[in-house]
């Protein structure tokens, strides 16, 4: 329906002087004045984000990094990410300079325990009164001292009503062979080892280097089960074109894709889901803090934060999108669900389990863990072992033929003396 809209909308478009449409007044005199008054004109604000993240101006939402800049004077530099994993990777690699980030709670946490964040001034921040109480105070930042939330969401089983005999309630059919070749796997480590720990009854944050171990081992099982295919951002494409009966990913996303395609029906499995949230935060290696602030400030002004979950389909920090029965997702069983599953938040990790995740990670998709992998690891152990033994054996046979050679020619020489 949206990529209807959206035709019909740039058909529109193109009959209509562009001039018409481009300063939408989305704001009052006095936001206008708020960010004009910020003394941003000219300066850059460097933002780094999820893929997806922001509403850009398609389905006949606001164009929120243009708005910004038509506000303050400011110029957006823009860029994604796709895990939180390549995120830290790219800030600790060094020789980068990100203002604002939105890195989710665990590694939050990680970067708050490395001093990586900056701590922020609210007073920069006024429409942190707008933030729902149950996105406040959260375990990552307790204190509020580093963070502003921007969405809250949940892990779901997403499946393909065609593809898929009885509904599931389960992460176990992700196991089932009958669907070899039909299951789209998080491609990054701490999601997808979240649904083999959920399965195993696991504590989603365990210190314990054996509960990773058997998490590991089952997700190689499942290579070896149905040989998933291991994706993010692509999944839309992908569950949308039906060929696939199953895909890990989020809630949100879910109702985003069934707006494109009756055939999806999504469950929260029985053995529990991760719960996350998504924030704004400050990077030390910032160069505009005061831009930064004021971007994640324009973030949650109540229509720019309207159009951002309506782009995005993740719950709004924002209690003013919440309570709007005009969202789409008023009420949404799937963003808002009135009857919450069973979930977990991930947590900050010891270096010790996060470097055992990563090596375990890569082996679950380099199939080295696989039955089939251990099955040839045996077999070239054993074939090397009779190799070995066959070796022994010729050199100590060619050992015992040399001395018997060497006593025959003892002897000869002993009886052409006598003679």
């Amino acid at each position: 329906m949206k990529k209807i809209l959206s035709i019909i909308l740039a058909s529109v478009i193109m009959l209509v002087p562009f001039s018409a449409f481009a300063d939408e007044d989305y704001f009052t005199d006095e936001q206008k004045e708020y960010y004009k008054n910020l003394g941003l004109q000219g300066t850059t604000v460097n933002v780094y984000n999820w893929g997806e993240y922001i509403s850009d101006g398609s389905d006949g939402l606001m164009d929120v990094v243009h708005e910004f800049e038509r506000l303050t004077g400011a110029k957006v530099n823009y860029t994604n990410f796709e895990s939180n994993e390549n995120m830290y990777s790219k800030l600790v690699g060094g020789g980068v300079s990100y203002d604002v980030i939105a890195p989710s709670d665990y590694m939050i946490e990680r970067l708050i325990d490395e001093n990586m964040l900056l701590p922020l001034d609210y007073d920069n921040i006024p429409n942190f009164d707008l933030i729902r109480d149950d996105c406040k105070g959260c375990y990552y930042d307790p204190e509020d001292k580093y963070t502003v939330a921007f969405n809250t969401g949940l892990t779901a089983l997403i499946y393909n009503k065609k593809l898929v005999k009885e509904e599931p309630d389960s992460w176990s059919v992700l196991w089932d062979e009958q669907y070899k070749g039909k299951v789209l796997m998080f491609n990054n480590s701490r999601d997808a080892f979240a649904v083999a720990q959920s399965l195993l009854g696991q504590d989603l944050n365990s210190t314990s280097e054996q509960d990773w171990v058997d998490a590991a081992e089952l997700l190689a099982k499942q290579k070896d089960a149905v040989n998933p295919v291991y994706v993010m951002d692509e999944i839309f494409n992908l569950m949308e074109s039906g060929e696939y009966a199953f895909a890990t990913y989020y809630s949100g996303d879910y109702v985003l894709m069934s707006e494109n395609t009756d055939d999806l029906g999504y469950c929260f499995p029985k053995e529990g889901v991760n719960i996350f949230w998504d924030a704004f935060c400050v990077p030390t290696c910032a160069q505009n803090k005061k831009g930064a602030e004021a971007f994640i400030n324009f973030m949650h002004e109540p229509q720019v934060a309207f159009d951002n979950e309506e782009y995005i389909y993740y719950a709004s920090a924002n209690k003013t999108v919440e309570n709007n029965e005009e969202s789409s997702l008023y009420k949404n069983e799937a963003i808002y669900p009135s009857n919450p599953p069973d979930s977990q938040p991930f947590k900050n990790l010891p270096q010790n389990i996060l470097e055992l995740q990563s090596s375990l990670w890569n082996q679950v998709k380099s199939g080295k863990l696989s039955e089939k992998s251990k099955a040839d690891e045996k077999m070239i152990y054993t074939a090397s072992t009779v190799i070995a033994a066959l070796v022994v054996i010729i050199l100590f046979a060619a050992f015992i033929n040399k001395k018997r050679k060497d006593k025959e020619q003892d002897l000869s020489d002993l009886y052409g003396q006598k003679n």
